[in-house]
């Protein structure tokens, strides 16, 4: 057997870390079976759905490192939908419904009140043919349900374990809209039936979902045992709350403008969930360590802290040449070795540069006049090098009795504006003396 996957995104908006996630995941399992994976562009709701969206999408995927093996969009199969409704409709398992949303309403307030649960009554079934000709005459169309078997419909999942849905507790859900239009709980059963989709890595919240459309696969001809499926648990924010509060400043395309390296979200979102420690690095480098079986039954917390710190731990061991492209235009090896193991985001390696190459507000040290013009006078000659910033301060320390703290921050102040930040060994010998005199007369 050929194993395929899907990946299917609406392209109403962003991708997010949980899209991202189940992106992963797909990637990682067809990769690791040999298998192909397809990009599925579910694109039916057609009020919502945009061209620029697809593309954000396309090129998110690319910069997590993401390809696939081919793709399509639903759109472009709505002959195929239409085809696979009129097979339903012959069988008996598709059938026509005219009741408005108040009068559904109504329906549902009324089974409540009776201590029933607010299922549909399947009132439609009860039409004759008169009463249904009748209506479209009147000029009214109609959308259509999906008659539920009431089964049972139970599957080993790759994550979660033995799942069951009980059939007899769903509405029978709507397929086609009034007019024409087919609903993601269609298409998506279709489109896994025809184009030979064996595995479905998704999110938890679709567990309901999948016993719904294993019925309707069923009713279309499929095997049960042709098609597998592996519920995710979702992620849940720091503090164990929804993650979609937060979910906005969450996007692929925000974290990218804040700095963060697609390898550390591709290596945070692989260990999620799982015992492992989280490692940066590409999804071909996260491959040997990826197991299904691994992920817990429980929602994993999503850290941006976490996150940050692996970003943190992939620029200090990131070199030059990996950086080169990213780096304000004349950084050399020399300024990347120096400032590297200051950073958290990749777009504070400006600031630096600017430190060192431009200008910085003067930080006001009245009390600290006196041994600022001491060490002005004992300021070395160039040429500098990582010897400079030792001999210097050794000289300043024998001149003025100061040591530790009360040595290093008044000058580390002068020279850089900052209280904190790269080591001034390999500072200094960028800043150079001219620019150290003036900061320090400053």
């Amino acid at each position: 057997m050929t194993i395929k996957l899907r990946f299917a995104p609406s392209p109403t908006g962003h991708l997010h870390v949980g899209n991202a996630r189940i992106a992963l995941a797909n990637w990682l399992f067809a990769r690791k079976t040999g298998g192909e994976l397809v990009l599925r562009l579910d694109d039916t709701d057609t009020g919502r759905s945009k061209a620029e969206f697809v593309t954000a999408i396309e090129e998110d995927l690319r910069w997590l490192g993401l390809e696939w093996d081919s793709m399509f969009r639903q759109t472009d199969r709505l002959d195929a939908y239409a085809a696979a409704a009129e097979r339903l409709k012959k069988s008996g398992h598709l059938y026509p419904c005219f009741e408005s949303e108040e009068e559904l309403a109504y329906k549902r307030e009324l089974r409540l009140k009776q201590g029933r649960p607010p299922l549909y009554d399947r009132g439609a079934l009860k039409m004759t043919e008169e009463q249904y000709a009748r209506a479209l005459e009147n000029g009214k169309k109609p959308y259509w349900r999906f008659k539920l078997s009431g089964t049972n419909i139970s599957w080993n999942d790759g994550v979660l374990g033995p799942r069951s849905v009980k059939l007899s507790a769903i509405s029978d859900p709507v397929l086609v809209r009034a007019d024409g239009s087919p609903l993601y709980t269609f298409t998506s059963v279709v489109d896994d039936l025809e184009t030979g989709v064996t595995h479905v890595v998704r999110g938890e919240d679709h567990v309901t979902n999948t016993g719904v459309q294993l019925d309707i696969w069923l009713a279309l001809g499929g095997r049960m045992d042709a098609l597998h499926f592996a519920h995710l648990p979702l992620l849940t924010d720091a503090d164990g709350g929804p993650l979609s509060k937060r979910i906005g400043s969450l996007s692929l395309r925000q974290l990218r403008r804040d700095g963060i390296e697609a390898a550390s979200i591709t290596g945070y979102l692989a260990a999620l969930g799982t015992s492992q420690d989280p490692f940066p690095g590409t999804p071909a480098q996260l491959l040997p360590g990826f197991d299904l079986n691994n992920v817990s039954h429980s929602s994993p917390r999503f850290d941006p802290r976490q996150m940050l710190a692996l970003n943190r731990k992939l620029l200090h061991g990131m070199s030059f040449e990996e950086a080169r492209p990213k780096l304000p235009e004349g950084a050399d090896a020399a300024f990347w070795e120096a400032v590297r193991e200051n950073l958290d985001r990749l777009p504070e390696v400006k600031h630096w540069w600017d430190v060192i190459h431009g200008h910085i507000a003067p930080v006001e040290q009245p009390a600290e006049a006196e041994f600022l013009a001491t060490a002005l006078s004992l300021l070395p000659a160039e040429p500098y090098d990582a010897a400079t910033w030792p001999s210097w301060t050794e000289a300043i320390k024998a001149a003025t009795g100061r040591k530790g703290k009360a040595l290093f921050m008044p000058l580390r102040l002068a020279l850089t504006g900052e209280d904190h930040g790269p080591d001034l060994k390999a500072l200094l010998p960028l800043i150079g003396r001219e620019r150290a005199v003036q900061r320090l007369r400053a």
